[in-house]
């Protein structure tokens, strides 16, 4: 195949598959139908010589000669985009809506200054919350159910990282802030007196959190690794929540410590430091790719950079 007699219209429909996913999202990304944008990927493979993306059950699965080459189209469209169409934003004309997934406690953090921002400066750009109930929210930014998530997902950002240095990922992220865990309880807890010893902490009656609903999280990983085990009477998926319940019980829970103040009971919560070590709390947000040159979700992102920058600028203990 000659470089000189490939149709180039044929790597915008590739560009669009590859973030997608999904060959219908793809038409009606490009302002086409499907059949056509599945002949554009037939007369693709037949001048590539490679399938390029085979069908699954859950949409298309991209081959590896296709996950080498997407990053070289990515940024080839991406500075012809630029060059062609320079980009020009006012915010306080912007007339859009944003999905976006947050657990309780982070979005109390966020939205008030958001809030502020939006009513001063986009009169017209509207927020919508989806309930955040994974910790990897990447199926509901490719099926296009929220805009941006933002929270912990460790699991998630340790895989985008390594496909930074392997292949292209439609999801993008950034860090926002980091924090770390401690166990909080009521200012009057029998064990608020004194530090937390390894045994006190797994012979109290315990809270997690958990947006799955599954009564197992990071702590019981650590505990099984020190051979000890802790009950946990009380499974919840709110900090909110969380909050309201060991404030008015023995229960004892184990939060980010820059989250207690969205539990609204500061003033009767006491946090204490673990009796071992956890990893670091990553908050990122994550985004599509096909949301990475819309201006005003630039701006949403950076309004959030920013946000994380004035509240968290050193690690927050």
């Amino acid at each position: 195949m000659s470089f000189l007699t490939l149709d180039l219209n044929l790597l915008r429909v590739f560009d669009a598959i590859m973030t997608e996913q999904n060959l219908t999202r793809a038409a009606s990304r490009l302002a086409m139908t499907q059949p056509a944008v599945s002949n554009a990927l037939k007369r693709l493979r037949y001048s590539l010589n490679d399938e390029l993306l085979i069908r699954t059950a859950h949409g298309v699965k991209p081959t590896q000669y296709a996950e080498e080459l997407w990053p070289s189209v990515r940024r080839a469209l991406t500075d012809l985009e630029t060059a062609i169409t320079p980009e020009t934003f006012d915010v306080s004309r912007a007339h859009t809506t944003f999905q976006m997934a947050m657990a309780d406690a982070t979005a109390v953090l966020w939205l008030p200054s958001l809030v502020r921002t939006i009513e001063r400066e986009a009169p017209q750009l509207n927020i919508r919350m989806v309930p955040l109930t994974t910790r990897d929210p990447r199926q509901m930014l490719l099926r296009g159910d929220v805009d941006l998530a933002v929270g912990f997902f460790p699991g998630v950002t340790a895989q985008l990282a390594g496909s930074q240095t392997t292949s292209a990922s439609p999801v993008h992220h950034e860090r926002l802030y980091t924090g770390h865990y401690v166990c909080v309880m009521r200012k009057d807890h029998p064990l608020a007196n004194a530090p937390l010893t390894l045994d006190s902490y797994c012979e109290a009656h315990h809270l997690l959190v958990s947006f799955s609903g599954r009564a197992h999280g990071l702590i019981e990983e650590i505990l099984v690794g020190m051979n000890r085990k802790r009950r946990i009477l009380l499974t919840v998926n709110q900090f909110f929540t969380a909050g309201q319940v060991v404030a008015s019980s023995d229960l004892i829970t184990v939060l980010p410590r820059h989250l207690i103040g969205a539990t609204g009971m500061t003033d009767v919560l006491v946090a204490r430091e673990l009796p071992f070590a956890t990893p670091a709390v990553d908050v990122d947000m994550l985004w599509h790719e096909r949301d990475v040159r819309n201006p005003a979700h630039k701006w949403l992102r950076a309004h959030l950079a920013a946000t994380a920058h004035a509240k968290f600028t050193i690690d927050v203990a």
